[in-house]
C-alpha cells in the first residue's frame, strides 16, 4: 500500500491499547509500520535499481525485528534528548514546598519490552497491507525468492483513508466537546475508535477477498475466449468492491475483461480485449539479458515483451548511429498494471511500471529506461 495507509494503520495500531503499556507506543508503531519503505532510497540510483530492490529484504520476515529495532533506537534517542531537556526546564524552575510538578514536565514512563513490542507488531502490519495489492512482495526472500500477492486490494483505497482519518480524528473532536462541558479528560482516548478502524480494515479485506473470488469462479465458469486458458488473473479497482479487471492467458493470446460480480456481467469484446503473444525476434532476447530485462521478468509475473520499433522513449534519448547500424525499442509490460483505475472512457493507462530498453545490432543495449526515467 501507499505510505499514508501505512501510517495511518501504525497509528490506530499504536492507539488500540499499546498506548496504555508505554510512552512513544503510538510514535514508534507510527514509524515502524512505513519504516520498510526505506528501499524507496535505492532510487537514487535508477530506476531499474528501484524496482529490483523495491519491496526486498526490508519487506521480509527476517527483517521485521531489525527494523523494529531501529525504530525503538530511534524513539530511545528521541527519549534521552526529550529527557535531558526536561531536566534542564525542571532545574530552572522554583517549586514551593508540597507543589505539584506541571503536568507537561513529569516523567513520561516508558516500557522498552512493550516499546518493542509494539514496533514489532506495526513493522509486520506493513507486510501484510503490502501482500493485500497486486503488486506483491517476497516475505521468505533470501530463502525463498518467489512474489506473493492477495491482488484483492487497490494500492490507494479512500475507504481506509476516510475510516482511519475518523478513528484518529473524530475521538479528539469529542474531546473539545466534553472540554467544553466539564467533562473529566480521558489519559487516552480513542482506543475503541481505533480498534473499530482496524476491524473495519480487516472486514473490508474479508468482502473483497470473497467478491476476488466470486470474479474469479464466474471467469472460469465462462466461455470468454476461443482457446483454453492456462491461467487468470483479477485487478482490483479502489473503492467499488465488486468491479474487477480479469486477464485471462490462452497459449496465443492474452484477453482482458470487466467483471461485475455485483450484476454477475463479464464484459469483453475478443476484437478489442486482447492481445496476441509477440514473436520472439533477437532483439527481444537481448532485451531480456539486460539488467532491466533480469529485474523486469522476475517480478512482472504478467510480463509482456514487445519490438515496438524505432519508437522514442519519454525521458532518453534514442541511440545516435550511422545510417547502417540499425536499432530497436524493446518495451516491457506488466499486464497486471496495463489498465486504467480510474474506469473512466478515454482514461489513459498508467505507464510508470513499463520499462524501455534501445537495443542496437539486434544485440547491445544502447539504454534503459522506466516510466520516464533513464537508468544511468
Amino acid at each position: 500500500m501507499e505510505p499514508i495507509t501505512h501510517f495511518l494503520t501504525g497509528a490506530c495500531i499504536g492507539r488500540a491499547g499499546l498506548n496504555r503499556k508505554t510512552a512513544y507506543a503510538t510514535l514508534a508503531a507510527t514509524l515502524a509500520a512505513e519504516a520498510a519503505d526505506i528501499d524507496i532510497l535505492w532510487g537514487l540510483r535508477g530506476p531499474v535499481d528501484e524496482l529490483q530492490h523495491h519491496r526486498g529484504i526490508t519487506h521480509t520476515f527476517i527483517a521485521v525485528p531489525v527494523v523494529a529495532g531501529v525504530v525503538v533506537g530511534a524513539v530511545w534517542l528521541l527519549h534521552g534528548w526529550s529527557e535531558s531537556r526536561r531536566k534542564r526546564k525542571l532545574a530552572a524552575m522554583t517549586f514551593r514546598p508540597g507543589e505539584p510538578v506541571p503536568l507537561r514536565l513529569q516523567q513520561k514512563p516508558v516500557h522498552w519490552g512493550w516499546l518493542y513490542a509494539s514496533a514489532f507488531i506495526a513493522a509486520l502490519s506493513h507486510l501484510l497491507l503490502d501482500w493485500t495489492n497486486n503488486y506483491g512482495l517476497r516475505p521468505f526472500f533470501p530463502f525463498n525468492p518467489r512474489w506473493y500477492a492477495g491482488s484483492f486490494m487497490f494500492i490507494a483505497e479512500p475507504v481506509l483513508w476516510a475510516l482511519f482519518l475518523a478513528a484518529l480524528v473524530l475521538p479528539a473532536l469529542f474531546g473539545l466537546a466534553d472540554r467544553e462541558i466539564g467533562v473529566r479528560r480521558s489519559a487516552f482516548r480513542g482506543r475503541g475508535w481505533a480498534i473499530f478502524a482496524l476491524c473495519g480494515m480487516v472486514a473490508l479485506w474479508c468482502w473483497r477477498w470473497a467478491e476476488h473470488a466470486q470474479g474469479e469462479a464466474m471467469l472460469l465458469n465462462t466461455q470468454v475466449t476461443s482457446e483454453p486458458v492456462k491461467r487468470v488473473a483479477l485487478e482490483p479497482y479502489p473503492v467499488n468492491p465488486y468491479l474487477w479487471h480479469a486477464i485471462v492467458e490462452t497459449p496465443g493470446f492474452y484477453q482482458t475483461a470487466e467483471i461485475d460480480t455485483r450484476t454477475g456481467s463479464i464484459d469483453t469484446d475478443p476484437q478489442r480485449d486482447v492481445l496476441f503473444k509477440p514473436t520472439d525476434t533477437p532483439a527481444m532476447e537481448a532485451a531480456k539479458r539486460t539488467h532491466l530485462g533480469q529485474v523486469y521478468l522476475d517480478w512482472g509475473t504478467w510480463a509482456v515483451v514487445r519490438d515496438v520499433g524505432q519508437e522514442p522513449v519519454a525521458g532518453m534519448d534514442p541511440p545516435q548511429l550511422p545510417p547502417n547500424r540499425p536499432w530497436t525499442t524493446i518495451e516491457f509490460t506488466d499486464l497486471r498494471f496495463g489498465y486504467s483505475f480510474r474506469h473512466a472512457a478515454g482514461a489513459r493507462t498508467p505507464a510508470v511500471l513499463n520499462g524501455w530498453v534501445y537495443i542496437v545490432d539486434n544485440r547491445d543495449d544502447a539504454g534503459q529506461a522506466m516510466g520516464g526515467r533513464e537508468q544511468k
